[in-house]
């Protein structure tokens, strides 16, 4: 199967549905799948599910979908930068299922791994443990945390070959390696595209057997989530 497709829109067509699950790559603003975030929003779906560790910010990545109020319910770590989020939770439009950052990752690892649920000692005795099954082991108590999957995974890699072995540059790795596994068709956007063969099997982090389609995103946009510089400061003579 041809796995490499010429644009975001053709990678999603007949795959993106109303009510759908959908995992979202990246760590802030780093390593999102920007292009196929924004296929999302053209595509008109609504009522989803989007798994990811945070809501991108205002105007930028999956802010762009809570704008068009296509997300029904986010399952996240961290959505501290995102104030059209914080409005929509608040007043009860939006579903939120908040989760450890930790067990958020080791949920959707879980699902690719193929392991329905597993047991974690975070978020014993916290709000996080309240109606989930709790466990003793060794004397200690540990909290059970089902498995994540999604019908649809996005992600953004910094290299891919045709087959959808896929390499991930620092930060982008926190998210994107895992929620490829965990989805049922996955689609990666990519900056650099080379043949079978360019890249070292040794450095593949993400092998093509879990990759549906493939995109090259040339020269994508890489935003700051929040700038911080020092003001110059002038000595007296």
């Amino acid at each position: 199967m041809r796995k490499i497709v010429s644009s975001a829109a053709e990678a999603l067509a007949g795959v993106l549905q109303d009510g759908m699950v959908i995992m979202s790559g990246g760590f802030g603003l780093c390593g999102i799948p920007e292009t196929l975030i924004e296929a999302v929003k053209l595509s008109g779906v609504k009522d989803l599910t989007v798994i990811s560790n945070n809501a991108g910010v205002d105007g930028i990545g999956l802010g762009l979908l809570l704008e068009t109020r296509q997300i029904r319910k986010m399952i996240s770590s961290y959505v501290g930068e995102n104030k059209l989020f914080a409005q929509q939770f608040l007043s009860g439009e939006l579903e939120l299922e908040f989760n450890p950052q930790g067990t958020l990752a080791e949920r959707i690892r879980a699902g690719g791994a193929g392991i329905p649920a597993f047991f974690t000692k975070t978020g014993v005795g916290t709000i996080i443990s309240q109606g989930k099954e709790i466990r003793e082991f060794g004397g200690e108590q540990y909290v059970m945390e089902m498995a994540l999957m999604a019908d649809v995974s996005l992600v953004h890699a910094w290299k891919g070959d045709t087959e959808g072995n896929l390499v991930y540059r620092k930060t982008a790795r926190n998210f994107n390696p895992m929620m490829a596994t965990a989805g049922k068709f996955t689609v990666a956007e990519v900056e650099h595209l080379v043949d079978v063969g360019h890249i070292d099997a040794d450095h593949i982090h993400t092998p093509g057997i879990f990759v549906s389609k493939v995109l090259h995103v040339p020269n994508p946009n890489k935003h700051i989530e929040q700038r911080t510089v020092r003001s110059v400061q002038t000595e007296a003579l």
